[in-house]
């Protein structure tokens, strides 16, 4: 027996006889009064606040470093995706248009969240179109991602689909319930992308011909794996831990004791203040720092420096990176790799939790150029109360603007 099938919600409470009744836009509602909970409430008005800054970028103290990212050939076959984007736009109504599309520089670029409740409804919501121009849409997923990044990205929303059924709520998280937004006109040569988000897969794609930004990403499940049904043997994001683990556990014990900077993973020397913008763990996020409305966020270097480590361990940080960013095509995603290997010297990896086997953590690689995180966490329809491994969230970021590709961005497309 799968191990979370033990936590599996009782769905006789009016937590789930009231939701098995709702669309995601009923259910939606019934979370924008202060008292259903009243820390949910307090989120979405924190995250409200965050959205309204002006874009500048996730630091380590607030600047931004310059130069960092410039125009260059990444090896993207552009045309595929572009004939993909186009179908869409000739498959949908001149109203589905309107919705589907905004400006290169909106702020919309940045409405995205990773809850099950829908707090943005824009774009066009795969589950509220025909299925012709909902798999329009997945085609375009296939065309801008690597193979292996596109069977992620459904893996992820089967795993949504299978939650739903596990809650017998198939209308507020299924493998269509998510939003996609075009920004822009799709082309060969001038700058356009896309976002697709929902619960626990939220996704930035920013294109220039052959240049290719696919940040931030977030990459969740809740269980990790699918033990029952047509899509049975589905798992997703275990690569990422076993690697994470690996790297921790293949230290030598004095880099373990630097890059372990909290050993409980709600640890009483975190900040907790109740500011949910600024405390170092809340009930929505937990460890991670950089999700969704975080794009401003002030995230200083923490841990064991990755030039200091053994060339064995470095090949493991690189590793770590081709899983992380498994949406790249391939060429792009070897760019990658190597601009984060050039900043080893400025490259850090921390850790929170126990290496054991059972074991939940956190862990966090970052440097001027990338941000990976990756965090057990708590049950939220499963009902374990303490962070196991089969609910996960996984984060990419580009700090020092380089999210939605802003750093790439002329004045008039800057967000």
């Amino acid at each position: 027996m799968s191990r979370f099938r033990k936590h599996l919600p009782d769905l006789s409470t009016p937590r789930f006889t009231t939701a098995k009744n709702q669309d995601a836009y009923e259910y939606a509602e019934t979370f924008k009064t202060k008292h259903n909970p009243p820390w949910l409430y307090q989120l979405t008005q924190a995250w409200e606040t965050l959205y309204q800054e002006p874009f500048k970028g996730i630091t380590t103290d607030g600047n931004v470093i310059p130069g960092l990212f410039y125009p260059q050939d990444e090896g993207v076959d552009i045309r595929p995706v572009v004939e993909a984007a186009e179908s869409v736009l000739e498959k949908v109504s001149p109203e589905q248009k309107k919705k589907l599309l905004y400006p290169i520089n909106a702020r919309e670029w940045r409405a995205w969240s990773n809850p099950e409740v829908l707090l943005r409804p824009l774009g066009l919501r795969l589950e509220d179109v025909d299925l012709s121009i909902a798999a329009s849409i997945l085609a375009v997923m296939e065309a801008t991602f690597s193979p292996r990044g596109y069977q992620k990205a459904l893996a992820a929303m089967r795993i949504n689909h299978f939650l739903g059924e596990l809650c017998a709520l198939p209308k507020i998280m299924n493998d269509r319930s998510y939003n996609f937004l075009l920004f822009g006109t799709p082309s060969p040569t001038h700058a356009w992308g896309w976002t697709l988000y929902g619960h626990h897969l939220c996704l930035a794609v920013f294109l220039r011909g052959s240049q290719i930004v696919i940040s931030p990403t977030f990459t969740g499940a809740e269980p990790n794996c699918i033990d029952a049904g047509p899509h049975a043997g589905t798992e997703i994001l275990h690569v990422e831990g076993d690697r994470g683990l690996a790297l921790m556990r293949g230290l030598p014990e004095p880099q373990r004791r630097k890059a372990r900077t909290y050993e409980l993973l709600r640890d009483p020397a975190m900040r907790q203040t109740g500011d949910l913008i600024s405390d170092r763990w809340n009930k929505d996020d937990q460890r991670h720092l950089c999700g969704a409305f975080r794009d401003n966020r002030v995230v200083p270097y923490e841990g064991v420096r990755v030039a200091d480590m053994a060339p064995g361990q470095q090949r493991l940080v690189l590793d770590i990176a081709d899983e992380f960013l498994a949406y790249y095509p391939d060429a792009a995603r070897e760019v990658r790799k190597e601009q984060i290997r050039s900043h080893f010297e400025n490259t850090y990896f921390s850790w929170i939790g126990g290496y054991g086997n059972d074991d939940a953590f956190y862990y966090r690689i970052q440097s001027p150029v990338i941000i990976f995180e990756f965090d057990h966490h708590s049950g939220v329809f499963l009902t374990n109360e303490e962070p196991a491994k089969f609910h996960i969230h996984t984060l990419v970021r580009t700090p020092n603007a380089g999210d939605y590709g802003y750093a790439l961005r002329s004045p008039s497309e800057k967000l």
